[in-house]
């Protein structure tokens, strides 16, 4: 109280001897105020404040581990979450329908060019040496085999990697590095609600289609190219190709595709939540979340093939 009525007294002086309001105006804004006295005071009686306290070990660590890792964990957490929440049914509708668009009828052009090109190589590779075997009606059954257990799913989810995958990294990698995610928090709505539940729901249910259909068009391009080309009959390949599929070829196929299209969505909403850097960081999420997606696809495509069609075979049998 005597330091703040010192500092009015100066004040009162300098503005009269000074004859100038401006003068008093700018001595009183430098008098302090009753709180920072009393601070002051307090520091002088007690001391410096303690300093803040240290983070544990484990998050120091967590911080200091490789990007990767960090990454991946993430990556688990957020499949696990999108199952625990599908299950419950907290998903959105209009975002589900809104991706459901975009990674089905989008895709399904680039997809259906791509399988027709792949059955059509792959006809000409085997018409020439079975031709030389005399096997010629056996043709269209290892065509559809190839296609139906592997070429199918493995070629539509390449493609919903480089195409679906690397827009769920940018665009969820943009919105983390321009806050909008936090801006999400901010009115309480759940980001995994929001942006990762819908694309992995809509990737999972578009991807089995697509490789029905890449199935389809990628086998009438390989009996019209074996009719047309090498003079094999379209009704003796067909007939090859429903001797030698079973259901269970066709089953395996639609559950490979559901796993490959899941294990895209989550790979690419995690690289896109971990974006850091600006503009750079969502390039770098975008590469690393494709070629990871395309990665851990191969490695679940030998796992399922390795449990799904272990043993011997008798498929080919049939064709005899």
């Amino acid at each position: 109280m005597g330091e703040e009525m010192h500092w009015n007294s100066t004040a009162s002086t300098l503005g009269h001897e000074c004859g100038d309001e401006m003068a008093l105006h700018c001595a009183r804004a430098s008098i302090p105020s009753r709180r920072t006295v009393r601070a002051r005071a307090t520091w002088e009686s007690e001391g410096p404040p303690p300093p803040p306290p240290r983070p544990l070990p484990a998050l120091e660590s967590a911080k200091e581990a490789p990007r990767w890792a960090w990454r991946s964990a993430c990556a688990f957490l957020l499949g696990g979450q999108v199952v625990l929440r599908a299950s419950r049914g907290r998903i959105h509708a209009k975002n589900f329908a809104t991706q459901l668009r975009a990674v089905g009828p989008s895709s399904l052009g680039v997809a259906m060019l791509t399988s027709s090109f792949v059955g059509m190589v792959f006809t000409i590779q085997f018409v020439r040496e079975f031709t030389r075997l005399g096997l010629t009606r056996s043709v269209g059954g290892v065509l559809g085999l190839a296609l139906a257990r592997e070429l199918s799913p493995v070629i539509t989810a390449v493609i919903l990697a480089g195409r679906v995958g690397s827009a769920f990294a940018a665009e969820i990698g943009s919105m983390q590095v321009s806050e909008q995610v936090d801006m999400l928090r901010v009115l309480r709505a759940d980001p995994v609600d929001f942006l990762v539940t819908p694309r992995v729901l809509a990737t999972s249910v578009a991807m089995p289609l697509l490789t029905v259909i890449c199935f389809t068009v990628g086998l009438a391009a390989s009996t019209l190219l074996a009719a047309g080309v090498y003079n094999i009959p379209a009704n003796v390949i067909l007939d090859s190709v429903v001797r030698a599929l079973r259901p269970w070829d066709m089953i395996a196929a639609l559950v490979k595709s559901v796993c490959f299209g899941y294990i895209i969505a989550v790979v690419s909403c995690a690289w896109g939540f971990t974006t850091r850097g600006g503009a750079k960081g969502v390039g770098e999420s975008t590469t690393s979340a494709v070629v990871i997606s395309l990665v851990c696809v191969f490695i679940a495509d030998f796992v399922l093939s390795y449990f799904f069609f272990q043993g011997e075979g008798d498929a080919l049998k049939q064709l005899t």
